[in-house]
């Protein structure tokens, strides 16, 4: 009998997925592995564009000696498509383990956003057809006006003056440069079995790696069990600027959002 969540058998066709089905832990738990693939839900034919630069990358690093970072492989279906019925596929690797230090995190991001800086120059205008909730959370982050708009349509008590208080805090300051970056990590690196960092899910967005470093941070701190003082060195400057947006990305993208969660946090 099919498991709740499961991936379907025309999924599993198209991408010649074979062997038990076993649901994967980490990151929503909604990822399968069947064989040597891992097939995940929550795709479409809109991210597409990211697949051969993820691929390109994922190579590269793999060819390096020694190895320092590595990056999950897509897999395409069998008649060349990317996502099937909303499914993406990567390939599996074995004996990994979850990686939830801190440090490591933050320099796997260093490294990953260094090597994907320089694969792709500009802005691909495909981010803007996006509608899913973290693509409408990320553009609120960093549109006061939008974030409050937002907040003040959802049902969570709480969630309106907590955007005021974020957003209220706002200003123009420089978070650098902006680039294709991952904006999940947290969760999503595991050690392999040599002990090298080996990123999973890449969720893509064009912002600067100081914004994804603040997202990885405060996802620590929330869900990999990351001491709060952690957020001290987030208090200031650019720094501060990159973690109020984090908060905003989060707490709008959240649904629903628990608000005394971040509010405990004492971001705003």
């Amino acid at each position: 009998m099919p498991q709740p969540g499961q991936p379907p058998d025309r999924v599993l066709d198209l991408f010649v997925a074979d062997g038990v089905l076993e649901r994967l832990p980490g990151g929503r738990g909604t990822s399968w592995r069947a064989g040597d693939l891992v097939l995940s839900p929550g795709h479409d034919e809109s991210e597409a564009w990211v697949a051969p630069i993820q691929a390109r990358v994922a190579v590269r690093l793999d060819e390096q000696v020694p190895r320092s970072i590595r990056l999950v492989l897509p897999v395409p279906a069998r008649d060349g498509s990317l996502t099937v019925d909303g499914w993406a596929a990567t390939r599996f690797e074995p004996a990994t383990t979850p990686c939830h230090d801190l440090a490591t995190l933050l320099a796997t991001a260093h490294l990953l956003h260094a090597h994907l800086a320089d694969v792709l120059p500009e802005r691909p205008t495909v981010l803007d057809a996006r509608t899913d909730q973290w693509a409408e959370g990320e553009r609120a982050a960093y549109d006061p006006g939008l974030a409050r708009k937002v907040a003040a349509a959802r049902p969570e008590p709480g969630l309106r003056e907590l955007v005021d208080a974020l957003t209220g805090q706002l200003d123009d300051t420089d978070l650098g440069r902006e680039q294709l970056v991952h904006a999940d990590l947290a969760g999503n690196v595991l050690l392999d079995a040599a002990g090298v960092p080996f990123v999973i899910d890449f969720s893509p967005a064009w912002r600067s790696p100081l914004w994804a470093e603040a997202v990885c941070v405060l996802d620590a701190v929330l869900w990999l069990g990351t001491p709060a003082d952690a957020l001290d060195d987030w208090r200031a400057g650019a720094r501060r600027q990159a973690m109020l947006r984090a908060a905003l990305f989060r707490v709008l993208s959240d649904r629903p959002c628990d608000v005394a969660r971040y509010d405990a946090l004492g971001l705003a």
